[in-house]
């Protein structure tokens, strides 16, 4: 078997040519700059002085790098009447608890739908899958009166409940729980763990790459949430609502909007970065079939 294994290893080698190679590899660096051009930008302006940021043709790459615009922006933070601590604490109780709300909620609801035989279940999915089509334009007014009924606006958790609701994670969730096989919850069922046993200790390690995917979508979608119509407050604004504040300030602070994109971008790409390699991980060791 394993000379079999070499020789086609060997055929697809040969089948190969160097110059295919070399040619691959150059249109796969170019695509990967132009997908990065957007990400070396923010970086660069970041670091650029006022002239060189208005300069004509513009330019991608910073030639006299700076740290004034960071400067500017810790001094027009600094003098808001809400201490910028707050808006730090706020951002990490809304995007805290929310990704971990609709991680939970969002595997609790798939595993019955994707793992018991429940009447109705299919309709029930196919409702979900049909919730995905609207967009935020269509459902926000009716979710601005459901908010007010509930009594929950200007809250917190007018950002966090709606947020444990979205159909997204149950749809990603539900789809990679049906490629677990049945024999190993059936298995575990038969020993004598109950319906939360397998649902915490079989399913949710095996789903892995799910929930850790879920999360980068969760983190990023409220992390950029700004509270939109339902914060009202100054107290209870997030982090993404004090920098949109600041954006606002026109070509006066156009420094510091370059110095608050990078930071506002930065978040998100680490714990993506860190998720991924996880994520990948694994994908690579966690296979299984029936």
């Amino acid at each position: 078997m394993r000379t079999q294994r070499r020789n086609k290893l060997l055929k697809r080698r040969l089948n190969r040519s160097w110059g295919g190679t070399l040619a691959l590899f150059f249109l796969l660096t170019l695509f990967a700059l132009f997908m990065g051009l957007p990400l070396i930008v923010v970086v660069n302006r970041a670091f650029m002085p006022l002239d060189e940021i208005f300069i004509f043709p513009p330019r991608f790459i910073v030639r006299r790098p700076t740290l004034v615009n960071f400067s500017d922006m810790v001094t027009v933070m600094a003098s808001s009447w809400v201490p910028f601590s707050r808006y730090i604490l706020n951002s990490v109780i809304i995007v805290g608890i929310g990704t971990a709300g609709h991680l939970l909620i969002a595997s609790m609801a798939a595993y019955p739908l994707a793992k018991i035989n429940l009447p109705g279940k299919n309709l029930l999915f196919s409702m979900v899958v049909l919730s995905l089509m609207f967009s935020g334009a269509v459902t926000a007014i009716p979710g601005y009166m459901i908010v007010t009924w509930l009594g929950i606006n200007n809250t917190h958790a007018a950002i966090i409940i709606p947020f444990f609701c979205y159909s997204l994670g149950l749809y990603l969730m539900k789809q990679f729980m049906e490629q677990l096989p049945d024999s190993l919850i059936e298995s575990a069922r038969l020993d004598g763990a109950s319906e939360y046993m397998v649902f915490f200790r079989i399913v949710m390690p095996n789903v892995k790459p799910a929930w850790l995917t879920l999360i980068i979508f969760a983190f990023g979608s409220l992390w950029g949430n700004t509270g939109g119509q339902f914060l009202r407050s100054e107290q209870l604004k997030p982090l993404a609502a004090a920098f949109q504040t600041l954006q606002a300030g026109g070509i006066a602070r156009i420094g510091a909007f370059s110095a608050v994109s990078l930071v506002n971008m930065l978040v998100p790409i680490t714990i993506f970065i860190i998720s991924q390699s996880n994520i990948l991980q694994t994908m690579a060791t966690s296979g299984m079939k029936e």
